[in-house]
């Protein structure tokens, strides 16, 4: 069986030379793939090209650049760029992000979410290879057709040579259409709220779906799943830590009907609790929502504990098919839990 690869978030800090050091310290430690996040702060592309100079090793994945912020040439481009001022270390972490953001902060409706990640996954790929791009989809139709434009426009190439001509995409995915799509067209799948022994329920039946129809060529679907992490004899009081922010996801990231998140929750098996987090939540206590998320939840959504227990989780994420662990470390010495996860992972 295939080794557990690491992955990493990039710390957050105020200083950008602060945190690229402890990138470093992440790399060295064996991380293999460092993650910079993009929702409505600093954009994730920055980040990684600022790591990029700094780092050696380490793959460097946006985590997620939301399909709708850009247009599909521009996110294929940024790609190129930042895997090619890296030598080929660059992931491409596409999702839909959801209708608070994408109409919120972007100001652009949130529709076909499903099609449009195809219509952008294809572009993309035409980008890599050098193909004079001519792609008329539904949402998307580059050139720009003559009745709606200027009617100048015309086919182009990219300019530069990618440094690959294909580069990894990993689409993050919660419904079973968008988890199917991604089991048959990209490199990876980054689910969220993953807990090993519930997930074949709630996804299995989308992953096995996509996979039927995937091109053999492209290699087994790699899946990123993992949490908080921390090791050591008395640390999982820490768990508590992630309350406020899985609250927040099933009880307040989305409106009633409209929540990924809680809808997760309830399949897998906590449909009281999910309704009472949502309530208590959006009535506006967020303290009482926190409280009333089942310590199961918070357990099986992070590796904290010692370090029989974290051997015991890992072997179980990668019983289900995960292939990257991808951890946020909040112990007292993050480099040093990293450095002993590493070595648990390897001795699997």
């Amino acid at each position: 069986m295939t080794k557990l690869r690491l992955a990493a978030m990039v710390p957050s800090g105020p200083d950008p030379r602060a945190t690229a050091e402890r990138v470093k310290a992440y790399e060295e430690a064996g991380v293999d793939i460092v993650s910079a996040p993009e929702a409505y702060g600093f954009d994730a592309v920055s980040w990684l090209g600022f790591l990029a100079a700094e780092t050696r090793r380490v793959e460097l994945m946006a985590q997620i650049l939301p399909i709708f912020s850009r247009t599909p040439t521009l996110t294929a481009m940024t790609a190129a760029g930042l895997d090619h001022i890296s030598g080929g270390r660059f992931i491409l972490g596409l999702g839909v992000s959801g209708p608070q953001v994408v109409e919120g902060w972007h100001g652009v409706p949130f529709n076909a979410p499903l099609a449009r990640t195809r219509e952008v996954v294809d572009i993309c790929r035409a980008v890599w290879r050098r193909d004079r791009v001519e792609h008329s989809g539904t949402h998307y139709r580059v050139p720009l057709p003559a009745d709606q434009g200027t009617g100048l426009g015309k086919p182009l190439k990219l300019i530069d040579r990618p440094f690959r001509p294909e580069i990894p995409i990993y689409l993050a995915a919660l419904g079973p259409a968008n988890v199917e799509l991604a089991a048959e067209l990209a490199e990876g799948w980054v689910p969220f709220l993953y807990i090993p022994e519930r997930a074949d329920a709630v996804w299995g039946p989308a992953i096995a779906k996509g996979t039927a129809k995937r091109d053999p060529a492209r290699g087994p679907l790699q899946i990123v799943a993992g949490g908080p992490m921390a090791i050591g004899p008395d640390v999982t009081h820490l768990r508590d830590r992630d309350r406020d922010h899985l609250a927040l996801y099933v009880g307040g990231m989305g409106a009633r009907g409209r929540n990924f998140y809680n809808a997760i929750a309830r399949q897998y098996g906590w449909e009281k609790e999910a309704a009472e987090v949502q309530d208590l939540y959006l009535a506006g206590k967020r303290e009482e929502a926190a409280a009333k998320l089942p310590d199961a939840l918070l357990e099986g959504t992070s590796l904290i504990g010692d370090e029989a227990y974290v051997r015991d989780r890992l072997a179980a994420f990668r019983e289900r098919g995960v292939t990257v662990i991808q951890v946020d470390p909040i112990g007292a010495d993050p480099v040093a839990d990293l450095r002993r996860l590493r070595a648990i992972a390897d001795d699997l």
